[in-house]
């Protein structure tokens, strides 16, 4: 009984994170310039790579795995926004600003 409520955790984290992912995606192809694409990005991916790792984490119980698991989280966490932030810098400063005027 306790292992079917696991999967069942498991594969909400999962899908939640493969949700995220999607939204990611489509926001990447829909939003119309580099800051909204890497606001879009960056959000999702963060969520998604949380989600699914916390479902790992559940999937593997309490053991030395889960602690190396819970290591990445964090090191995504930090370091995604951090990069986002980098790449909006760099972009702001060149004035590499397009926008897509098709759509």
């Amino acid at each position: 009984m306790l292992e079917i409520i696991r999967d069942v955790f498991v594969a909400i984290f999962l899908l939640g994170g493969l949700f995220f992912y999607f939204v990611g995606v489509v926001g990447l192809i829909r939003m119309p310039d580099v800051f909204c694409r890497m606001h879009a990005t960056t959000k999702c991916d963060t969520m998604g790579a949380g989600l699914m790792f916390i479902g790992m984490m559940i999937w593997q119980g309490a053991t030395f795995v889960s602690l190396n698991i819970l290591i990445i989280i964090v090191f995504i966490w930090l370091t995604n926004p951090t990069a986002a932030h980098y790449i909006a810098k760099c972009e702001y400063i060149n004035r590499h600003l397009t926008v897509d005027e098709n759509k």
